[in-house]
């Protein structure tokens, strides 16, 4: 370990954790001890008398259960598994000028390179141990690393934790930038190469993997019950531990930054720039465009290089990122890779699983989709998905079609019906009536005693969508409609389809090394659930698109920023949104009504339904 300031302290705050751990050993044994004197006292006489002989009864049996429990807790705080990060594992094979890279990093900064590298669907970097046993690969493969062949390195000896970069990082930044960014994370592997450094991250991370399995649901209550004392312990440990391995993680991490300040300290300043733009592009990315492609059953096979699409948009409308495009003509970060695509793709599906829960590979629900398909296969299917749920609940409500002298002869669906119906202000949409399944008692469609009985309210054990207050601002119509398709969605999303398993449930043959729990999928969801008006506002826009695209020969499209997107003529349209609220918010269809009138978009002509 260098003489680094932060290096001292964090050695220091080592040192703290681990008198804490030698304490509750002392503990421990405390009983043990007094014991083995009062034993030892019956040799001469000298603890003689019933006294003594009580004590020795007592506390005999009792230094025994003592020192049991003690090696229970001391054996599931060494055997449980600590949280590893989900990763996509690069070899050596596959990278060699990306390991080459760090490795020279690790020799100017004289310090340890990381025994591995992988990747994750996020905008950061971090050094990860991996060393408890739980961890290590299959023994069938071979593990090669930085550091050394795998051939012969020993469990006994220490191993450099493993190099997590961000996958966005690879696609967006130049080589140089990723240099820079990477130096001081790869400086870390110096003060964690330190025995009490690293003694006492094993000793927080053991006492958290123990406080998780104790935590794990069981029915037998024997196991519950000692899990649960298990458990007390592990956590009066880590609260008694918490300030110092704060402490100590920030000490490694301003010696790392102190070492580092010699390699591309220049350039580090202009790279974090990069990081920055780099995490606002992903988080549109995943939110806007990939979001909805997960809720359809698909996941985009090329995030990664969505990111730069994304940035070089941001770069076109934003003048704060101008510039910054210019930087494409250097070499990108992702030409270390041997086949970028493949590595791309890997993450794109860990990006699925982890923030919206799909399943651990390609299936029959759920299959990839290119950038080039994105607008036929997810923007078009989902407009018309959307509008055939609209109609459905508006048909299980009992709402008639459109009337007019321009209203098909058919029952087909229509834009016209669905502004009609938001727009009706009748006797029948007082505020004490928004439960009514239709507009009119004298309606002349099926009525409720005719309607499905699944959409007659929310499922069991949700609230009444009704209660929301998110719909306090909206028309009665608008609300009854809005509650009416948030308990049909939820309805869908309780029953998934049989072809695909549950987004949370495990694959039935799950890959040998895939070490880390994925029963509580997704991990970081992106957004919360939208509520009732999102809802409506969403599938309204939907019918929407669906008229425009059948009417006025509008194309759905791809936005990089916003995600889909109507084309007329081939430009966006920017303005739909409000109108699409007024008409929620005051039941007044008229904002709209123009809007479709100058685009030459036709509300009474049947649409396609998904």
């Amino acid at each position: 370990m260098g003489v680094e300031a932060g290096a001292q302290a964090a050695r220091a705050r080592a040192l703290a954790v681990l008198r804490i751990r030698s304490r509750a050993l002392a503990v421990a044994l405390l009983p043990a001890a007094v014991a083995v004197v009062l034993l030892a006292g019956t040799v001469g006489d000298r603890l003689a008398g019933p006294v003594w002989d009580a004590a020795r009864w007592v506390l005999t049996p009792f230094a025994v259960l003592v020192l049991l429990a003690a090696a229970g807790i001391a054996l599931v705080v060494a055997r449980a598994r600590p949280a590893m990060s989900p990763t996509v594992p690069v070899t050596e094979e596959a990278a060699p000028d990306l390991y080459r890279m760090v490795r020279d990093l690790a020799d100017r900064l004289d310090v340890p390179a990381p025994s591995a590298i992988a990747l994750t669907p996020d905008c950061d970097s971090w050094l990860e141990d991996r060393t408890h046993p739980a961890h290590a690969p299959p023994p069938a493969e071979e593990h090669r690393d930085i550091a050394g062949a795998g051939k012969q390195a020993h469990r006994r000896h220490p191993v450099a934790p493993v190099l997590v970069i961000g996958s966005p990082f690879l696609w967006w930044m130049r080589v140089g930038e990723l240099r820079a960014v990477l130096a001081p994370v790869i400086a870390g592997t110096g003060p964690s190469a330190h025995p009490d450094i690293a003694a006492a991250r094993r000793f927080v991370r053991g006492l958290d993997a123990a406080v998780a399995v104790a935590s794990e649901p069981r029915r037998d209550p024997v196991s519950r019950a000692v899990l649960a004392g298990v458990g007390w312990v592990a956590r009066l440990l880590l609260h008694s531990c918490r300030v110092h391995a704060a402490e100590l993680e920030r000490g490694v991490a301003a010696a790392a930054a102190e070492r580092a300040q010699a390699v591309d300290y220049g350039l580090r300043i202009v790279a974090q720039e990069q990081v920055g733009l780099a995490y606002a592009g992903w988080d549109r990315l995943l939110t806007r465009v990939a979001l909805p492609a997960w809720r359809m059953g698909r996941w985009p096979s090329r995030l990664d290089a969505g990111v730069v699409a994304a940035l070089t948009e941001l770069s076109r409308r934003d003048r704060l990122a101008e510039g910054f495009a210019s930087r494409l003509g250097e070499r990108p970060a992702c030409d270390l890779l041997e086949e970028p695509g493949t590595v791309d793709e890997a993450a794109s599906l860990l990006a699925a699983r982890l923030f919206h829960g799909g399943p651990a590979g390609p299936g029959p629900d759920w299959s990839p989709v290119d950038w080039s398909a994105y607008p036929d296969e997810v923007v078009d299917r989902k407009w018309r998905l959307d509008a055939a749920r609209l109609h459905r609940v508006l048909d299980a409500m009992g709402v008639r079609p459109a009337t007019g002298p321009t209203a098909p002869a058919t029952v087909a669906p229509t834009l016209s019906r669905v502004l009609d119906h938001l727009t009706d202000t009748g006797p029948a949409w007082t505020a004490g009536n928004t439960g009514a399944t239709g507009p009119a008692a004298g309606s002349t469609g099926p009525g409720p005693d005719t309607a499905p009985s699944g959409a007659a309210g929310p499922p069991p054990g949700r609230p009444d969508p009704l209660d929301d207050e998110d719909l306090a601002g909206t028309t009665a119509p608008s609300a009854t409609l809005a509650a009416r398709l948030s308990a049909e969605l939820a309805r869908e999303e309780a029953t998934p389809s049989p072809a695909a398993p549950s987004p949370a449930t495990p694959s039935p043959t799950p890959d040998p090394a895939a070490l880390w729990d994925d029963r509580a999928l997704p991990l970081f969801p992106l957004q919360p659930p939208r509520t009732a008006r999102e809802l409506l506002a969403d599938h309204l826009t939907a019918m929407v698109c669906c008229a425009a695209m059948d009417t006025a020969g509008a194309t759905p499209g791809l936005d990089w920023l916003d995600g889909p997107t109507l084309l007329i003529d081939g430009e966006r349209t920017a303005d739909l949104a409000p109108k699409v609220l007024t008409l929620i918010e005051d039941g007044d269809a008229t904002p709209l009504r123009v809007w479709l009138s100058q685009l030459g978009i036709r509300p009474e002509k049947p649409v396609r339904l998904g």
